[in-house]
């Protein structure tokens, strides 16, 4: 597929947006500003409506740039109110991200109720975790600033979330396809214009990355101060790891944790540790004695996800019960853990769910 020679003003940070006013549309400065509240704050898909900049200025805009998002490709919405969307990129890639209602809506398109939106980073993903879909896409890009703040533009356009004074969409954790880390710098760019109070304005507060676990960037990242940190551990011994997160695993638990003990944190501040309970696999005794070991050398909180079951793999979800008992365990322990509630099942909601279906279907074609 073909893609535009146009500049894609969604690509550029603030510091590149107002060279590309002064120097390729020889305007004064005071004309990023601008763009960039009709770009980020107002949703804006097109120059026509930016009223406040010259016609002529308009017309070199749209000779030389273009507002490009993603387009979408598939949307499903859950019956608890889950959105996911399926978005093609310019060039032809597929990616996923997610809206999550804080609670059931009480009526369609009811939108009292808030949202996190979960986002991707890359195109695939090299990590190859086996219990995940997108692992099994393999990898085959990172995503442009662009591309990953254009899913947040996406889905603000699709629940009409243009009011930065009480946004529908309160909270963004970078946790869909790819790792973060591995597309440093476009993250950072993200992270740096999704704070910027001229625009979408998000608190560093709502705003949290995923990683696998990568020694690369996490010290920058976290020196950076723009989000909060959470690592999919998945696994509390380094055997396990090796097994469920085979390239995360390079990096050696023992070294993670280690590195996990010197993150720069906040007052009040703790990282959360994402652990995905697989039926059998890591929900016995002894894994909740290694967890303990682990929580007690670091200011950190336990997020427990039930498995939600992808096709190839051998793995099951817990049953409720099982699920409890190993949640009673940990806080016997004096563990702080959550079980955070599966949502979207019925719309293959887990990362790389539908991309992969929307590929086998096109291949079944």
């Amino acid at each position: 597929m073909l893609t535009s020679s146009k500049v894609n003003l969604c690509d550029l940070p603030y510091p590149a947006l107002e060279r590309f006013v002064v120097e390729e549309l020889g305007a004064k400065k005071f004309r990023a500003m601008q763009l960039w509240q009709w770009i980020w704050a107002k949703n804006a898909t097109g120059f026509d409506v930016m009223t406040d900049i010259s016609q002529s200025d308009r017309e070199k805009l749209a000779d030389l740039a273009e507002i490009r998002w993603p387009s979408i490709a598939d949307v499903r919405v859950s019956s608890d109110g889950t959105t996911k969307f399926l978005l093609e990129l310019a060039d032809g890639q597929l990616v996923e991200t997610v809206l999550i209602p804080s609670e059931a809506p009480k009526r369609p398109n009811d939108l009292s109720v808030r949202m996190t939106q979960c986002v991707s980073t890359q195109v695939g993903c090299a990590m190859a975790c086996s219990f995940c879909s997108t692992g099994k896409l393999g990898f085959s890009r990172n995503m442009t600033m662009g591309e990953i703040l254009g899913q947040i533009q996406v889905a603000r356009a699709h629940v009409h979330d243009t009011q930065p004074e009480r946004p529908i969409i309160r909270n963004i954790v970078y946790m869909g396809m790819g790792e973060p880390l591995l597309n440093l710098k476009n993250v950072m760019d993200s992270l740096r214009t999704l704070e910027h109070p001229r625009g979408l304005a998000f608190s560093p507060r709502r705003i949290t990355v995923s990683t696998c676990g990568i020694e690369a960037g996490m010290r920058e990242f976290g020196d950076s101060g723009l989000a909060f940190l959470a690592v999919s551990l998945h696994a509390p011994n380094q055997e396990l790891r090796e097994k469920l997160m085979p390239r995360a695993a390079h990096w050696h638990l023992d070294d993670l944790v280690a590195a996990l003990e010197q993150y720069p944190l906040k007052t009040r501040e703790r990282i959360t540790l994402e652990y995905l309970v697989i039926a059998g696999v890591n929900d016995q005794p002894e894994h909740v004695r290694q967890l303990a070991r682990i929580c007690a050398r670091l200011k950190a909180k336990l997020n427990l996800i039930p498995y939600n079951p992808t096709p190839g793999t051998p793995y099951q979800a817990p049953t409720p019960e099982e699920l409890l008992r190993f949640e009673k365990a940990l806080w016997a322990k004096d563990i702080t853990a959550i079980v955070r509630k599966s949502k979207g099942q019925d719309i293959e909601a887990a990362c790389g769910q539908l991309r992969a279906a929307h590929d086998a279907a096109k291949a079944g074609a």
